[in-house]
């Protein structure tokens, strides 16, 4: 998000990159210190803290967890920490000029929420949009969103058949994922040297082509054979993303080299413009 950069623009913001939950968590002291300019952000906190639990928002304190990070004086001490959803919280209840652009931004964001449940076109719409202004092609966009496409219907499918838990829904595209790539989801995301960023939207047209292969046949297959349990529903994603796993190793048996890239499709297309350039 932009904006983040010209709020921040020169101020030390110390964050930490939790790999299991995979979120970045921000020290929250620093960022009241860039939003407000206090000369005792600490006390800042303890005043907003309190301030919070009063009106009865005590539950975004306690998603402040301490942390040991890295002072000024190089020595690690614990310090409060949030995510980003909790820190867009409490930039909401911080009375500065410099939050204004974030609590403009939320209630920008709220009121295109509320839009695209009235009218899911323009959810596509949006989409399209905003992968063009980051750079992507028309063929590229049209793939990703063909791939959002499949794979709502395959979750709608999971969803018939019993699956209902989020950590249940990310086993199930773990297992899709293995079957095709050979790697699961973390280590796919960490071959391609990303974070929070989202792995679809790193793939190369022939990555996504082969993701959508392995969710269509997973729904096919799913709703050819009717699991009812969730092991069954395991061993149809298997089944589904080793469609995938086969045409993928056919493939790279043909060209002589592998298909699962380090690079994002952005990185490349902009190394493919740089090498045309020369």
């Amino acid at each position: 998000m932009s904006i983040t950069l010209s709020v921040f623009e020169q101020k030390r913001i110390r964050r930490s990159w939790n790999d299991k939950s995979e979120k970045w968590y921000f020290s929250v002291v620093d960022v009241i210190h860039a939003l407000t300019d206090s000369k005792n952000p600490q006390v800042y906190w303890r005043v907003l803290k309190k301030r919070l639990i009063d009106e009865g928002s005590g539950e975004t304190v306690t998603k402040c967890n301490g942390l040991k990070m890295k002072a000024i004086d190089g020595k690690s001490r614990l310090t409060d920490v949030a995510d980003t959803e909790t820190l867009f919280r409490l930039i909401q209840s911080i009375p500065s000029p410099k939050a204004e652009p974030f609590k403009l931004w939320l209630a920008r964001v709220g009121y295109e929420r509320v839009e695209e449940a009235e009218d899911p076109e323009r959810a596509i719409q949006r989409a399209l949009n905003t992968y063009l202004k980051k750079g992507y092609t028309k063929n590229w966009v049209d793939l990703r969103l063909k791939s959002i496409e499949i794979r709502k219907d395959l979750t709608d499918e999971w969803v018939e058949r019993g699956i209902k838990t989020s950590k249940d829904f990310a086993i199930l595209t773990d297992d899709i994922t293995f079957a095709w790539a050979g790697m699961r989801t973390k280590s796919y995301k960490k071959y391609k040297s990303l974070k929070k960023q989202n792995l679809r939207d790193n793939m190369t047209n022939l990555e996504l082509v082969l993701n959508m292969l392995a969710e269509a046949s997973t729904k096919e297959i799913s709703r050819k054979e009717k699991p009812d349990t969730f092991p069954k529903n395991r061993s149809v994603a298997r089944k589904g993303g080793g469609v995938a796993g086969v045409a993928r190793r056919n493939l790279e048996k043909r060209l002589g080299e592998k298909v699962i890239t380090k690079s994002s499709y952005i990185k490349s297309k902009k190394r493919l413009e740089l090498k045309n350039v020369r």
